[in-house]
């Protein structure tokens, strides 16, 4: 049965969350491999903790026509080159504390070469087209919840906590330090949102704010003032409570408070509980596994779909198996809001994608780039493309083909 009335809720965590400042470092470790080949391989973990960054996983970087010992040499040397990366990224994003600093917490790396036996499934030969790094299944969503297709309590989550990074990135707002999370809580009467219930922000912050003692007031008074402005007019009223800091001071925060992984915020990065999720993080991996692309795919699909008009909500599935280029499995759930039959999209979207292999993926969407170290944090997805090519997959050039299906 569908509900007319309903709470939902999402969160966001900041570039400075120990999570976050992994994804950031794995992220960095892919731009700097596929700057240098942009057919390389990577599967890079990262965990940071109080003074202290780890590096592991599989590496590969073999440029055509060079031989075995030269690209051996060649990723050896890629390999050594990361650390000044590494550290100038946590310099970025603004640790420089006593338990987190970027210049003086120690740094150790077990990146090591690909194992071969995932290579001879992945790569493509004479007689086949390249095959998927993984199985696995990957989901993609939209909505018209905002103008970036996006769901509203994820969508304000992320913009609250981009925004308090710009400001104290600028010094508007020197009473910031890097790590933070978000919560925003709506209601929704007929499936549109229409009042913004409660917000939760958690920032870490200096000793003092203004010259006095930090306490969750006086930050309350400093930040909300930047928040505001971020909701459209009437969702904010007087029955919206806020919650700042609501267990009192957080001067202990990031790598230093709290261990972090690559990984870990796998739905802060994509569409915030609102839509299913396949298990497999983004950051740290290169563009031919499945995990990181197909989900970019399905987004760019289901993006298209409801920007064509043809929903107001699309859900879009695809599966594979390891080795093998073609999807096993290609679904789509318009959430009975569709203006087409669903089977006309499971039949058409592939199609515009040249039958959905991995190597179609990555040509499409032009992902074999050094892209996506800006994607570790606020969300991969409801971003505007840039210029470097940069979430090509938010793109809506699919619009005119998919309209002719009305």
């Amino acid at each position: 049965m569908s509900r007319n009335a309903y709470l939902f809720t999402s969160e966001s965590v900041s570039e400075g969350h120990p999570d976050k400042v992994a994804d950031r470092i794995s992220d960095t470790v892919v731009d700097a491999f596929l700057a240098a080949e942009p057919e390389a391989r990577v599967a890079c973990e990262t965990m940071v903790t109080t003074n202290r960054i780890v590096l592991a996983g599989e590496v590969r970087a073999s440029k055509p026509g060079a031989s075995k010992a030269e690209n051996k040499a060649r990723n050896k040397d890629l390999i050594a080159s990361l650390e000044p990366k590494v550290r100038a990224a946590i310099k970025d994003i603004g640790y420089e504390q006593k338990g987190f600093h970027w210049a003086k917490a120690k740094y150790a790396c077990y990146l090591h070469p690909q194992s071969d036996h995932i290579a001879q499934g992945v790569d493509a030969g004479a007689n086949k087209d390249e095959g998927a790094g993984d199985q696995g299944i990957m989901f993609g969503y939209a909505c018209d919840e905002t103008p970036a297709l996006m769901p509203a309590t994820l969508q304000y989550s992320q913009d609250i906590l981009r925004r308090l990074a710009e400001v104290r990135h600028s010094g508007e707002c020197e009473a910031l330090e890097p790590d933070a999370k978000s919560q925003v809580t709506l209601l929704y009467e007929d499936g549109k949102p229409v009042q913004v219930l409660k917000v939760v922000v958690s920032h870490q912050h200096k000793k003092k704010i203004d010259g006095k003692a930090a306490s969750s007031k006086r930050l309350d008074q400093v930040i909300r003032p930047f928040i505001l402005p971020l909701f459209p007019e009437g969702l904010i009223t007087k029955k919206t409570e806020w919650l700042i800091n609501p267990t009192g001071k957080f001067e202990i925060g990031g790598p230093d408070g709290d261990a972090g992984l690559t990984g870990r915020k796998i739905i802060v990065d994509t569409y915030g509980g609102a839509a299913p999720h396949g298990g497999g993080a983004f950051s740290g991996k290169d563009p031919t596994k499945v995990d990181r692309s197909a989900a970019y795919l399905c987004r760019y699909l289901a993006k298209n779909v409801v920007a064509a008009g043809l929903a107001r909500k699309c859900t879009i599935q695809i599966s594979y198996a390891i080795g093998v280029a073609k999807p096993l499995s290609f679904y789509v759930d318009l959430h009975g809001t569709g203006e087409v039959d669903p089977a006309l999209l499971e039949k058409a979207l592939p199609e515009l994608m040249d039958g959905c292999t991995p190597r179609a993926i990555r040509e499409k969407l032009g992902l074999n780039k050094p892209i996506y170290a800006r994607t570790a944090a606020y969300g991969h997805f409801g971003r505007q493309p840039d210029n470097e090519g940069g979430f090509s997959w938010e793109r809506t050039d699919l619009v005119p083909e998919l309209q002719k299906l009305a």
